[in-house]
């Protein structure tokens, strides 16, 4: 069963969120994953899409740290194992709604879907170093990946 989850450390770049976050929660995230040196859960993606199920507040925590690499359950979305519901009252949601949302770049509010597993995971806790480019580790260069979000580039003066 588990051979269709699979741990793995994904670009950022790559991957798209479906709910907005609560930045004070992020900050609160920031603080504790640097202040612990490791990130102890992975966030949970879908396989092929990049779109993150679960965990868009670390995922975006880790973004702010300059991070090159996000640990992941990768699964198949369309797994029996994967399970949708709602934390709050409302119209459900399917998992298409959850990735047309992504794609779009039109997210839910925050903890509006809520994705379960139907099997125990294992604790995977990772490094922060580990996550990090080289340029990010060199002394000096740390406070500027914390800063620096990523997004479109800025223009380079002239």
């Amino acid at each position: 069963m588990k051979s269709r989850i699979r741990f793995a450390l994904l670009r950022p770049e790559r991957l798209r969120i479906h709910e907005e976050i609560v930045p004070e929660r992020v900050e609160a995230l920031v603080q504790e994953i640097r202040g612990s040196g490791r990130v102890e859960q992975p966030i949970l993606v879908a396989r092929g899409s990049g779109v993150v199920l679960d965990g868009h507040h670390r995922f975006e925590a880790l973004r702010r740290l300059g991070v090159s690499k996000v640990p992941a359950w990768v699964v198949d979305y369309e797994d029996t194992l994967v399970q949708l519901d709602r934390w709050d009252s409302g119209p459900a949601l399917s998992k298409s709604d959850v990735v047309e949302r992504a794609r779009a770049g039109r997210p839910f509010p925050p903890k509006t879907s809520r994705h379960r597993i139907l099997i125990a995971l294992p604790a995977r806790p990772v490094r922060l170093e580990e996550l990090m480019t080289s340029a990010a580790r060199r002394p000096g260069s740390g406070r500027r990946a914390r800063a620096t979000r990523p997004g479109p580039a800025a223009p380079r003066p002239e």
